[in-house]
C-alpha cells in the first residue's frame, strides 16, 4: 500500500511589478514652468515688501517735523487707512447683494438671448476707465446726492453715519463709494455667475423633484455651493476698492479727519489717492512718508486676502456625487 507522501504547497505567483508611469517631456516643462511661475509670484512679492520697507524706514525713523504737516507717521496714515477701508467697505455692501442678484438672474432667471446680453453689459463694465467713473461721479452723481443727504440727515441724522451737516457739492464719502460700487460690481458678478453655473446639475433636480420652487432650489443648492466663489469674487473687489486712485482723488473732499460721517464734506482720505495727489510735490522725507503710508496699503490688502483665505478654506465644497 503505497504512502501518499505530501509536497510543499507550491509559492504563490509574484505580484507583477509595477509599471513606471511614463513622464512625457511635454508633462515635465509644464510642471516645470508651473512651478517656476509660482516661485516668480512669490518672490516679486517678497521684493514689493522689501522694498517698501526699505524706502519707508527713513520716515519711520525720522523726526515728526520732518514729516507732512509735522505730526508723527502714525497720526498721518491712520485717516488715511480708515478712509480706505470705510470706502472699500461701503463698495462691497453695495456692489455684493447687487451682483450677486445679478448673477442669479443671469443663470437661472433671464430668457437665454437677454442672459448673454446682460452679462456682455456687466463685463464692459470692468473696461470702463476708472477716470471716467471719476467724472461720473462728481458731475452726476455728487449732484444729484445733495437732496439724499439731506434727507438722511433730517431721518437717520441720529445715526454716526449721517450725523451732516451735508455737504453742499456731494463730494462724499458716500457718493465715493457708490462710484467704488459700480466700478467692482462687474468683478463679483462675473465670479459669482461662474460659480453658480457651475452647480451641480443633480442638486438642482432633487431640490425640484421633491417639490422645491425654484428658489427655494436656488436658496438649498445654489447659494450654498456657490458661498466661497462668492466670497472670493467680493474679495478681489475688495482689492480693487482698496487701490482705487483716480475716482477717489476726483470726487473725495479730503481732510485730516477720521470720521464716520458718510455724507459731510469732512471726509477721511485714501491712501492710494493721497500718494497719487501728493507724490509730484513732495521730495525727501515726504517721498518716504508717502511710501510708509504705501506699505500700509499691502499690508492691508495682504491681509484681506488672508483672510478670505481663512473663510474659504473652512467650508469644503460638494459636489455631484455627494
Amino acid at each position: 500500500m503505497s504512502v501518499d507522501v505530501g509536497l510543499p504547497p507550491a509559492p504563490p505567483p509574484a505580484p507583477p511589478k509595477a509599471q513606471k508611469a511614463v513622464v512625457r517631456p511635454g508633462d515635465r516643462i509644464f510642471f516645470g514652468a508651473s512651478v517656476g511661475a509660482g516661485i516668480t509670484i512669490l518672490i516679486v512679492l517678497a521684493g514689493v515688501a522689501l522694498f517698501l520697507f526699505i524706502e519707508a524706514w527713513p520716515a519711520i525713523t525720522a523726526d515728526s517735523s520732518e514729516l507732512p504737516n509735522q505730526e508723527s507717521l502714525v497720526k498721518y496714515i491712520a485717516p488715511l487707512a480708515f478712509g480706505t477701508v470705510l470706502g472699500a467697505t461701503i463698495a462691497v455692501i453695495i456692489a455684493a447683494p447687487m451682483a450677486i442678484a445679478i448673477a442669479l438672474y443671469i443663470t437661472h432667471y433671464a430668457p437665454p438671448r437677454l442672459a448673454g446680453v446682460l452679462g456682455l453689459a456687466i463685463d464692459l463694465l470692468a473696461a470702463v476707465p476708472s477716470i471716467v467713473y471719476g467724472l461720473w461721479g462728481i458731475f452726476v452723481l455728487a449732484p444729484h446726492s445733495v437732496a439724499l443727504s439731506r434727507w438722511l440727515e433730517g431721518n437717520l441724522g441720529f445715526l454716526p453715519f449721517f450725523d451732516g451737516p451735508p455737504s453742499a457739492t456731494g463730494r462724499t464719502m458716500l457718493v465715493v463709494g457708490i462710484v467704488l460700487a459700480v466700478m467692482i460690481l462687474p468683478v463679483i458678478t462675473a465670479v459669482s455667475r461662474e460659480v453658480f453655473k457651475q452647480t451641480p446639475q443633480l442638486h438642482q433636480e432633487a431640490a425640484l423633484a421633491l417639490g422645491a420652487t425654484r428658489w427655494e432650489m436656488i436658496r438649498m443648492t445654489v447659494l450654498p455651493f456657490g458661498r466661497s466663489g462668492v466670497i472670493s469674487g467680493a474679495m478681489l473687489g475688495l482689492g480693487r476698492a482698496l487701490g482705487e486712485t483716480m475716482a477717489v482723488a476726483i470726487v473725495l473732499s479730503t481732510a485730516d479727519v477720521v470720521s464716520f460721517d458718510l455724507i459731510s464734506s469732512q471726509n477721511s482720505g485714501t491712501i492710494a489717492a493721497n500718494i497719487a495727489l501728493d507724490f509730484p510735490e513732495s521730495s525727501g522725507v515726504k517721498v518716504n512718508a508717502l511710501i510708509a503710508s504705501g506699505l500700509v496699503l499691502f499690508a492691508i490688502t495682504l491681509a484681506v486676502n488672508m483672510v478670505a483665505r481663512a473663510i474659504i478654506n473652512r467650508r469644503r465644497e460638494f459636489s455631484g456625487a455627494n
